[in-house]
């Protein structure tokens, strides 16, 4: 997995503070995270190929998280996009984007396909035989979820050192991947534990957009790899959290120590404040393993 932060700030975009979108790759996929005001520039700038995007996730209708969306859309089309495009996202976007199309007359040559959602539980939203994708209901002023991307186990690897001793042709290789085991001229066996490694520990990683202190998501999250957690403010504006439907960067870490996560990323950051390392301080008091997103910054999972 590698997730591209494309911007991780709230409210209004400025100059050196791109509202809320980012791009996770994993296993052969470009999923579109939030698509914030000026997202496609910020894609360009981190030189992210706008073909490969297929499906676009949208946490909720506040305009940092998708008024970049519609503007997407029609450069999609500008570029002669033919490939059909899939967007997740809160009941009434279909409405919000295909009005700004009809009155623009800027019908798209492409499939636009929309999922609405609107269920306080969580469902799948993607599933292939590689990974799926699930809501995470969040608490936030408005419908809010956020996303959890699941990798599903992969196939086994070749143990190179017992294909060379046993001169095993490329066209097992793929059998032995999937578990075979290995039929000799002479009639023995080798078993596929002496041909091949475990796989790859499956990786999750959960999107948490907008939302207040919210421990009912714990369940969903629990032992993630990775944690994205918006955190508005500090602790010492703790009463416009709770008045916004925000957390603060102590209470992001606390869900992520809940949850058991490994890793704890923060965003979604006030610009109210003029140093981001006190989001870092205050939640290591809970989480050691925190870091921040900043615009363009890229974390392998």
């Amino acid at each position: 997995m590698k997730l591209t932060i494309l911007g991780c700030h709230s409210a209004t975009p400025r100059f050196n503070a791109a509202p809320t979108a980012q791009v996770l790759e994993v296993r052969g996929h470009l999923f579109l995270i939030d698509c914030g005001e000026g997202t496609q520039m910020r894609l360009r700038a981190c030189k992210v190929k706008f073909s490969r995007i297929k499906h676009i996730f949208i946490s909720h209708l506040h305009g940092d998280h998708f008024f970049g969306l519609v503007g997407l859309i029609a450069t999609f089309h500008l570029l002669g996009r033919e490939a059909a495009l899939n967007i997740y996202g809160p009941k009434g976007i279909k409405d919000a984007i295909t009005l700004q199309l009809k009155l623009g007359k800027s019908w798209t040559n492409y499939p636009l396909q929309f999922h609405e959602l609107e269920s306080n539980q969580s469902v799948t939203l993607f599933e292939d035989e590689k990974l799926s994708v699930r809501t995470i209901p969040l608490k936030h002023r408005i419908y809010t979820n956020g996303f959890l991307f699941a990798e599903k186990v992969g196939l086994r690897k070749l143990d190179l050192e017992a294909v060379k001793k046993y001169r095993i042709d490329t066209s097992y290789f793929n059998k032995i991947k999937q578990g075979a085991d290995l039929l000799l001229e002479d009639g023995s066996i080798i078993g596929n534990e002496e041909l091949s490694l475990d796989p790859d520990p499956p990786k999750r990683y959960a999107y948490c957009s907008d939302t207040g202190y919210h421990p009912d998501m714990l369940p969903l999250i629990a032992g993630v790899d990775v944690l994205y957690h918006e955190s508005t403010f500090l602790e010492q504006h703790l009463d416009l959290a709770e008045n916004t439907g925000h957390s603060t960067a102590a209470q992001a870490a606390q869900i992520a120590a809940a949850a058991k996560a490994d890793r704890l990323i923060l965003g979604h950051y006030s610009g109210r404040y003029a140093e981001l390392e006190d989001f870092r301080a205050e939640a290591a008091v809970y989480f050691p393993n925190t870091e921040l997103a900043t615009d363009g910054a890229i974390f392998e999972l």
